[in-house]
């Protein structure tokens, strides 16, 4: 009975958007804005989503920047979504299918030796064993706590947060919200009864301590210590010796694939797969998404309260919500008019975290990389071609060094680098023969102190030094490239909306989640203007392909639309 509605932005679509007052409208058609609408829509609720750019996905997407080549131009693998999600959109059926990855790390070493992962406990003793037997009979009991400690923490990403009921609401509604939050914390507290006082305190010594801390309690090998602490400081500023940084390590190893805990997999046609089935979802369900249409400023009545967005073209579009999937800075100091949002919650929205020091190469290459540590020559793709190649990272001393220099402001003279090549289970994204190469890489400042990212010569210096470091473990990667995609942290906020570049929409960092997400006393999506939400990565749970906060926001205006009887 839906009627499916997508348009490209042209004027047909722009006049379709002025003719009702929509119930909801979304501004940005990033997975999180996708899951929420999708969820608004089967409830009822007439949806628009505004998405800036020319095609959906935020950081989710896949583009073909070189002909034949389709690269997940940002986010590059898929663990996080939610269950939930998945299945209560029913994403399979509408085009999501994901590849296992096994081995899914591989560590090149210079001095010959490599070390490989996987969901295989098998080839996990053999390989581990080559370093430390001793290693080899923890990694099993490391791998059940952080598992235990995931269970722990499903309940809390796929719920809003306790916080306290803000605005004008009735006595019924504050009632109920004092109930919820009871029985909200009466269940951590069960859970952690149930988890014994030994694991709970295991579970703060991970959450407050450095990553460096907890592996090396658990490890002695550098080489398996080094490819596990790259999961604590992706996608940050932070180093493995950082305080808090044993919590990053855990929110990636959180996530599943097809019921298998800590499975990262590949996208069939890329990470905008996942961004496309959500879009079906929501349109199957009657939500409107537009593209080419970029949100200039919100609307503002006379009461304080928003009530639609004005576009770049000009264009008004009236709702009686609006739910913002761009990052905390841009909703309220760029999106909301000056002077309208209290000066306390303008300041701290401006105190958050923005910063990065993530850049990504897509490459485009020839051939294979073939790493010199384990002369195996598979030219179709073998063992250590299938997962998260880690480069430069043989040892903690050596992420934290890469770091240090960018704390001084230069990139890393040693990039820490990871290394995918979907292509080689993923036929789809590039010619026969040919593979499409992810550089995710750290640690490069927004600013650096020693040149600009806007300056060609010194974009393609620091690229080569990227390079040479492949070709050090893979000698003649250089010479197999045949085109790249570069994104800076100033690309990533340019082209894809993210302040400073920051993946995460805000630094993950324990003063920056939960309750204090984005900010302290407005972590549960409503914003002090009524009407207004967030559903972005820049709130609860956080950052990552996740569906969690779009999911759980329109949950929130769902709560809302009841309390006011609108539906």
């Amino acid at each position: 009975m839906w009627r499916r509605s997508f348009s490209t932005g042209g004027a047909s679509s722009k006049i379709s958007l002025k003719e009702k007052k929509w119930d909801a409208l979304v501004i940005g058609g990033g997975h999180n804005g996708l899951t929420a609408a999708a969820y608004l829509a089967r409830s009822g609720l007439s949806v628009a989503v505004l998405e800036r750019r020319h095609l959906i996905g935020g950081a989710a997407v896949t583009e073909e920047l070189i002909p034949g080549f389709k690269f997940s131009r940002c986010s590059y693998l898929q663990s996080l979504l939610r269950p939930s999600v998945i299945s209560e959109l029913d994403l399979p059926r509408h085009g999501l299918k994901l590849f296992k990855r096994s081995p899914s790390s591989f560590t090149p070493c210079l001095d010959g030796r490599y070390l490989l992962l996987g969901p295989d406990k098998n080839l996990n003793h053999s390989e581990i064993s080559k370093f430390s037997v001793q290693d080899a009979e923890a990694y099993p009991r490391y791998e059940i706590q952080l598992e235990n400690f995931c269970k722990f923490m499903d309940p809390l990403l796929d719920s809003s947060t306790p916080e306290n009921i803000q605005g004008g609401t009735s006595l019924g509604a504050r009632m109920k919200s004092k109930i919820e939050k009871s029985a909200f914390w009466a269940k951590c507290l069960q859970q952690s009864v149930t988890m014994g006082q030994k694991e709970m305190v295991d579970f703060m010594d991970l959450l407050l301590s450095p990553a460096s801390k907890v592996l090396n309690n658990w490890f002695q090998g550098d080489i398996l210590k080094a490819t596990l602490a790259t999961d604590a400081v992706i996608g940050s500023i932070a180093s493995v010796n950082t305080p808090g940084s044993g919590y990053v390590l855990l929110h990636h190893v959180m996530g599943e694939t097809d019921g298998d805990r800590g499975i990262w997999s590949y996208v069939e046609g890329g990470m905008g797969s996942v961004s496309a089935a959500i879009s079906n979802a929501a349109t199957e369900a009657g939500a409107h998404i537009v593209t080419n249409a970029e949100v200039s400023e919100l609307l503002i009545d006379d009461s304080g309260a928003a009530t639609g967005v004005l576009l770049a073209d000009g264009t008004r579009v009236q709702a009686s919500v609006i739910l913002s999937n761009a990052t905390p800075y841009k909703t309220f100091l760029e999106l909301v008019p000056a002077h309208v949002l209290p000066a306390d919650f303008v300041r701290a929205i401006k105190n958050i975290d923005y910063r990065s020091a993530t850049t990504k190469i897509n490459i485009a290459v020839e051939r294979l990389p073939q790493f010199s540590c384990c002369n195996l020559h598979h030219p179709d793709g073998g063992p250590e071609h299938m997962g998260t190649i880690h480069i430069g990272s043989e040892s903690m001393e050596e992420i934290d060094m890469a770091c240090q220099d960018a704390t001084n402001g230069i990139p890393s003279r040693r990039p820490i680098i990871e290394m995918t090549i979907p292509s080689v289970v993923d036929k789809t994204i590039s010619p026969p023969g040919k593979h499409v190469v992810n550089l995710f890489i750290q640690y490069t400042p927004y600013k650096p102190s020693d040149g600009s990212w806007e300056d060609p010569a010194y974009r393609e210096s620091f690229t080569q030094r990227c390079f040479s470091l492949i070709d050090e473990y893979a000698p003649g990667f250089s010479s197999s490239i045949i085109g790249y995609d570069m994104l800076t942290p100033p690309d990533l906020e340019r082209v894809i909306g993210l302040t400073g570049g920051n993946i995460f929409h805000g630094a993950m960092g324990l003063d920056s989640l939960f309750l204090m997400r984005p900010i302290k006393g407005w972590s549960n999506y409503r914003t002090p203007l009524r009407g207004l939400y967030m559903c972005g990565s820049g709130s609860h749970p956080g950052g990552g392909v996740m569906g969690a906060p779009g999911r759980n926001a329109a949950n929130v205006v769902l709560e809302d639309f009841r309390e006011y009887k609108k539906i």
